[in-house]
């Protein structure tokens, strides 16, 4: 009892405190002027919300650790040590672009691939972004994500609880590139992410490019980067889906309605 009343704790902290710290960005620095604070699904994205840290993250933390158990059977002792041998902060390094690396190609090819974007179109179903939008994620969706963007730190013999300030980070950027936000970066834009570039990943094209996690430098890398001055028009999905979180979740794992070209194919 006392356990699911510190989750319930827990929850309730971090929504304030996201609340406190996105919506006044949102009001004073708005992406799309005029958005509602309880628009269109709002309750929908509360729902996801409340499901990942009541839910969903403690299987996802669960999965983490058996990735990190298969890892551990195949990576040498003497590769470890001579990772750890090295600064701290050229670590940190490494695994900050390995896992954009790693990120970058596991997301494009959620995008690619028809079974992955079955699970991934969840998250793009939106079709208005602010801070609570970004926890729209099929579980399923956050541990393959959640596993290839930990995979280096595993591999290298990280941790985890070293890495909480870098996790931490990763979540809260997460959380402002999806943001009602628009704040112009200049030649910083080049090298680190923000809403004006993921907004774009979000457009209902579902080619739009910008794959990358914390900085777009994969995508510059690759030919996918993509930043136009002004907001998309729309976005979401072209694909008719459930507008409820129970039929969101239940939806990816059912046979695909090809009648109704549910598993529509990316244009080439």
């Amino acid at each position: 009892m006392q356990g699911l009343l510190n989750i319930l704790i827990a929850a309730g902290a971090s929504f304030i405190f996201l609340f406190l710290v996105f919506l006044p960005m949102e009001k004073a620095f708005p992406a799309r002027k005029g958005q509602k604070i309880i628009r269109k699904n709002w309750v929908l994205d509360l729902c996801y919300f409340l499901g990942q840290y009541l839910l969903w993250n403690g299987l996802v933390l669960l999965a983490l650790h058996y990735l990190g158990e298969e890892v551990d059977q195949w990576i040498p002792g003497r590769f470890r040590e001579m990772v750890s041998s090295q600064p701290l902060w050229l670590q940190s390094i490494e695994v900050i672009l390995l896992s954009d690396l790693l990120i970058y190609w596991g997301h494009r090819l959620q995008h690619k691939i028809a079974f992955l974007w079955r699970f991934h179109k969840v998250h793009h179903s939106a079709e208005e972004l602010d801070w609570l939008a970004a926890h729209r994620e099929h579980p399923l969706d956050t541990i393959y994500t959640v596993g290839l963007i930990n995979l280096p730190a595993l591999v290298m013999g990280f941790n985890l609880e070293a890495l909480a300030i870098l996790v931490a980070f990763r979540g809260i950027w997460a959380i402002y590139i999806h943001s009602n936000v628009r704040l112009p970066l200049g030649p910083l834009k080049y090298l680190i992410g923000a809403p004006e570039l993921h907004h774009w990943h979000h457009s209902i094209d579902r080619d739009a490019g910008n794959y990358a996690n914390v900085s777009p430098l994969m995508d510059l890398i690759f030919g996918t980067y993509t930043c136009p001055a002004q907001e998309p028009e729309h976005f979401g999905i072209k694909e008719r889906f459930p507008q409820n979180y129970l039929g969101q979740l239940l939806k990816p794992m059912l046979p695909a309605d090809k009648k109704n070209n549910e598993e529509q194919q990316p244009s080439t």
